[in-house]
């Protein structure tokens, strides 16, 4: 039975969100072109994407257990072991993030906060400099999106440990003398997502569909041209 409370809500609200801000941005900036309006809104996307990273950052280090830092595997070993145990059939469980997860957390952050950054010097006139790195971080963490779902599908399938749930209602199957942190920090997950309904705010209304740029802290960036009157 799943009865151990691993994930509070704050970290369950972030990766529900991070995981759609950064699919939204991928798809648009992948199927729509550079000359729509609509093309411009991948762009605020990630820059709400980043200011989700700063807040994670923040949690990591002031979260509840699981959701730190310090909780993630990262030993090199530990992951050459849990990929192993996937294929047979391991009887070890983790706690909080397992070491393949907690190698695509990092990872996933680091891109998206140089996705971030990247995004911010083609908004101020470096496109030319950066787009291909741009564009070579966001293909690396799809890659790594793909290789992080299907590692959970592999592991739910031969463990019928079905870890993924986790991220729903925060809660893992763990042997009883696992202790956990039942407290689901509702006040944290709250003022997070009161900042990301500010900050999406902020963005769209510091927007100017017409002349394709973004007022940011009085700052301006150019997130694209089009011709407003034809869309």
């Amino acid at each position: 039975m799943r009865t151990k409370m691993v994930y509070d809500l704050p970290t369950r609200i972030f990766h529900w969100c991070f995981a759609c801000l950064f699919l939204f941005a991928f798809i648009v900036a992948k199927n729509v072109d550079d000359e729509s309006v609509v093309f411009a809104f991948h762009m605020l996307a990630g820059l709400l994407l980043g200011t989700l990273v700063i807040w994670r950052i923040y949690w990591g280090l002031a979260g509840s257990e699981h959701s730190r830092f310090r909780d993630l595997s990262l030993n090199p070993k530990d992951l050459i072991s849990y990929s192993i145990g996937i294929f047979s059939r391991s009887k070890r469980r983790w706690a909080g993030h397992n070491p393949a997860s907690s190698w695509s957390t990092v990872l996933m952050l680091l891109l998206a906060s140089g996705l971030s950054i990247s995004g911010i010097l083609m908004g101020s006139g470096y496109k030319e400099e950066v787009e291909d790195i741009h564009e070579l971080m966001a293909n690396f963490f799809i890659i790594i999106v793909i290789f992080h779902v299907a590692g959970i599908a592999i592991h739910s399938w031969q463990h019928k440990d079905y870890i993924g749930l986790s991220m729903l209602d925060g809660k893992k199957e763990l042997e009883e003398n696992v202790a956990c942190d039942q407290n689901t920090r509702k006040p944290a997950a709250f003022f997070l997502l009161a900042l990301i309904t500010v900050t999406a705010t902020y963005l769209v209304l510091n927007f100017n569909p017409s002349e394709g740029t973004l007022s940011l802290f009085g700052k301006t960036l150019t997130l694209g041209k089009w011709d407003s009157s034809a869309e």
